[in-house]
């Protein structure tokens, strides 16, 4: 019994088994630090090519999961057409086939974002479009032969940690900050839709993406912690 609980400490210390996530306790310094990552998570999401590369190192950064890597759950029974904007966008005619995916791009246990994808099955090999029709391979993954690139046509924050006019209120500086419970971050914390281009400029998908309070799904920094 001893032997197997100082492996598994020195496993920890190696960062093969993931952290445990407790719940980020409410308080100005833990907002401030919540508000921070979600600007850094959406900012490197809005420079990258890839979103799905971009959230398994976040995964891996974080110690989300002994394996980070990121799999596309497929939801059943989800069908929508796309709007004729986004036909446009793509640059499809009426009458060219647009298929739709729904997914969960999830690293281990957390759902990092909920996607939904209008992509054109015309303009991906017959190899690609087997592997999104019957796997749980990320759609940059699929297509990563066309080394695909994103540009992000619209981001709406859904959620701020901290409140409107935050900056003009007065904060007690005297004392350090009691916890006051733990803190409530809602399922949807910020949205990206995005059209993916092939190498050549040629427009292969449009995808819309909710980022999930999943995302802080690790310990709080030290900081955010509760003090005796």
């Amino acid at each position: 019994m001893r032997l197997r609980l100082v492996l598994t400490l020195l496993a920890a210390c190696s960062g093969t088994v993931p952290a445990t996530a407790e719940p980020w306790r409410d308080g100005f310094v833990p907002r401030i630090e919540a508000l921070a990552l979600m600007q850094t998570l959406n900012a490197s999401l809005l420079a990258s090519r890839s979103a799905t590369a971009t959230l398994e190192k976040w995964c891996a950064d974080h110690k989300m999961s002994a394996e980070p890597k990121i799999v596309a759950r497929r939801v059943a029974g989800i069908e929508q057409q796309p709007s004729v904007e986004t036909r446009r966008r793509l640059d499809v005619s009426d009458a060219e086939p647009v298929k739709y995916r729904r997914v969960q791009l999830a690293c281990g246990d957390h759902v990092l974002s909920e996607a939904d994808n209008w992509y054109v099955p015309g303009r991906l090999s017959d190899e690609m479009n087997r592997t999104l029709e019957t796997t749980e391979t990320p759609f940059g993954k699929a297509i990563a032969p066309l080394q695909p690139f994103r540009r992000t046509i619209d981001m709406k924050m859904r959620w701020s940690p901290l409140p409107e006019g935050w900056e003009l209120s007065t904060l007690p500086t005297a004392s350090p900050e009691k916890a006051s419970g733990a803190l409530s971050i809602p399922h949807d914390l910020f949205e990206h839709t995005a059209v993916v281009y092939a190498r050549d400029q040629r427009p292969l998908s449009e995808v819309h993406e909710t980022y999930t309070r999943e995302i802080l799904d690790f310990p709080a920094p030290l900081a955010a912690a509760p003090r005796e």
